[in-house]
Parts: C-alpha cells; structure tokens; sequence
C-alpha cells in the first residue's frame, strides 16, 4: 500500500480539525446561497477577483474594475490570461500534473520569457521538486483536500521552479485543486482573495514553510484554514458584484 504523503501533517494539533471547519462554512455557503442562482457569470466574477488578487500579490496596481474591462499593467494582463484558461486544466491536474503545471506556467509567463523556458523548470532541483508536486496530487490520500490544495501551492511558491511567476502558477493550482477534488466544483471561492485580505500572514507563513520544517509546515496548515474561510468570505455569492 503507497503510503499517505499527507497524513503526518493532517494528524499534527488542530490542522484537521480546523480545515474541517472551513470546508463545513464552504459547503454551508455553496448549498445555500449557490445551488439555485449561480450563473457562469458568477464564476467569471470570482475568477476575475481571484486573478486581481493575485496580480497584486505579485506587485500590480490596477484594481479590479481595469481588469473586469480588460485593461491593468502587465503582471494584472498575465493573471486575466491565466484565469481564462484555467478551469479547462481541471481534469488535467488529476490525471498528468506535470503538464498541467506546465501549461499554467506557459500561459502566466507568455509575455515575459522565451518560448524555450515556458513551462519548463529553470534547473533540475526544480524539475524534482515539481516531480514532487506531481507526485503528491496524484497520491491516495485520508487528508482534506483543502490540505493538498494548500501544500501544492506552498511548495511551488516557496520552490520557484520556474523562471517567473512562481507565486501566480502557485494560487492557480491552489484553486484549481479545489476544483478537481470537487470542493467547489464551480470555482466560487476565492481563495486567492483570502491570501490578499491576510498578506503579512501569507507572506510570513510561506516564510515559515520555506524555512521553518515541520514547524512551519504546521502553522501553514493552520493559516490555510483561515486563508481559505476568508476566501469564501470573498466569493461573489457572499458580496454581490464587486
């Protein structure tokens, strides 16, 4: 039997017990105020709030409304180019990761490097460490998926296995887990949003996964829980239009 890549982590104090709650507040959200009235527009109006967030994570200042009328810097431009594509890598993401990780990077990155890097890891430490990605969502696993989603996401933006974009392709994925696993299979949180609203912790707690061990494994989990509760706090089913 494979072993479970995840369940050290899921077992250590309060991670399950806490992504449990939350994904009860996403559920709860889901059923009551999605079931009946969700478009695809709503879908497009999180994807576009997801990809504002985090072209400001990566530096941009355009707001939200030049991005919801295609318009913002360039790093806004390559997160409007990567959400239009991504829910259309779902499928990919659970059955060739690699690829799927290369095409979202390919996407992010279009505009900024050479066609010969798109896509592709910058050396082979990061060629590794994205076998590593691939490996763990492909891997049986008891822990929450909103556990899997989170340690993806930590590891290719602590890992920066490409050239560029490293932090973008990491939140993508991040949602896009969420998708795949059937979390919230229209894509209506945003968790990339949760990040932005919690930055200093964000920014702190991938510091600590980066450098912290199992430490800062955990507290990342535990940030998690709360990154992904304020993303649902962001979901246009909870705010109406931005």
């Amino acid at each position: 039997m494979s072993r479970d890549p995840l369940a050290w982590l899921a077992e250590l104090e309060g991670v399950s017990s806490a992504l449990a709650a939350t994904r009860d507040g996403i559920d709860v959200m889901l059923r009551d105020r999605g079931l009946r009235r969700t478009s695809p527009e709503t879908t497009a109006e999180s994807l576009a709030r997801g990809a504002h967030a985090s072209a400001v994570l990566e530096g941009s200042t355009s707001g939200l409304a030049d991005l919801s009328e295609g318009r913002g810097d360039a790093v806004a431009q390559d997160a409007l180019r990567l959400s239009a594509v991504l829910l259309g890598n779902a499928p990919l993401l659970g059955s060739a990761p690699l690829q799927a990780l290369a095409r979202l990077h390919a996407v992010a990155a279009a505009t900024s490097l050479p066609e010969e890097q798109l896509g592709r890891p910058r050396d082979a430490a990061s060629a590794a460490l994205l076998r590593r990605v691939a490996d763990l969502l492909l891997a049986p696993t008891e822990a929450p998926a909103l556990l899997v989603a989170a340690v993806a996401h930590a590891e290719i933006a602590t890992g920066e296995p490409f050239g560029s974009h490293n932090g973008m392709v990491a939140r993508a994925v991040e949602r896009l887990v969420l998708v795949a696993r059937g979390v919230d299979s229209k894509s209506l949180v945003v968790p990339e949003a949760g990040h932005l609203a919690l930055r200093p912790q964000y920014e702190s707690n991938l510091r600590g996964y980066r450098d912290g061990g199992e430490r800062g494994a955990h507290a990342w989990a535990l940030y998690a829980a709360e990154a992904f509760a304020a993303g649902a706090e962001a979901s246009p089913l909870r705010r109406g239009p931005a």
